[in-house]
């Protein structure tokens, strides 16, 4: 009687013990299943959407483009100064013979050309001349998904707006001014933010002269008397940040 209690005990023992390390087994299994049902249920285009910079496919020259016009906020931003390209002086000083200097440009690539134009266009607070970028095209094209990943890709944080939402103009104020001028505290990062202004062609008129005085505002340095004065700190200081528009072909 006694073997056959030992006997019963080391069974229970080892069923127990078999059961208890198969428990976690199926939570381990169940968590991988959930991520496949909400990679089922998730869109495609969410799914395959592009996330680098290098999964970009949309043109070439645009993407670079874009991305130039964002890293000459450098400066302002970030407080670093953009790298000056020198040129080759062999190339200088021995032109080729053939070739008159005239007609050395006609050898830079459309996108050389571009960048060197948007370098020389710079205003005294070291500021692209033009503050906005504006994307359009036909909807479906990746218009949205392009600027937030080179906003990302540049070290921005992409803070994004619908300007057809918001139809009161001081709302629409309110919202730019706060994009513009405040920083984006993730853990331990902070990342300045760039405004990505969705369907501006939505937007009233009055908006869009809420964000021409934004762009065109200017050092009140002199300008303004006592009864100006409020009304300058009301609207803000300059536009620090880059801000890029996106808008349907019409």
């Amino acid at each position: 009687r006694r073997r056959v209690l030992e006997a019963s005990q080391q069974l229970t023992e080892i069923i127990n013990s078999e059961t208890s390390a198969e428990s976690p087994e199926p939570s381990r299994e169940a968590e991988p299943a959930d991520e496949e049902e909400s990679a089922l249920h998730c869109l495609w285009v969410d799914k395959f959407t592009p996330r680098r910079y290098m999964e970009l496919l949309s043109d070439d020259y645009t993407n670079r483009c874009l991305l130039k016009w964002l890293k000459l906020w450098d400066t302002v931003v970030f407080g670093k100064e953009n790298a000056v390209k020198k040129a080759k002086p062999s190339a200088e000083a021995h032109p080729p013979s053939n070739q008159p200097k005239e007609q050395q440009s006609k050898w830079k690539t459309k996108v050389q050309l571009t960048e060197e134009i948007l370098e020389a266009e710079l205003d005294q607070h070291k500021r692209p001349k033009y503050k906005v970028a504006l994307l359009c095209g036909p909807p479906g094209l990746g218009k949205t998904t392009l600027a937030h990943v080179i906003a990302k890709h540049a070290g921005y944080n992409a803070v994004e707006m619908n300007a057809s939402d918001d139809r009161s103009p001081e709302v629409f104020r309110t919202r730019i001014e706060a994009a513009t001028q405040m920083k984006s505290v993730l853990g331990a990062n902070e990342k300045p933010n760039c405004l990505i202004i969705d369907e501006i062609d939505g937007a009233p008129a009055a908006s869009i002269n809420v964000l021409l005085n934004i762009i065109h505002h200017k050092d009140g340095e002199g300008e303004a008397a006592a009864g100006t004065g409020r009304r300058r700190r009301r609207e803000g200081g300059l536009l620090l940040r880059p801000i890029i528009c996106i808008c349907n072909d019409q």
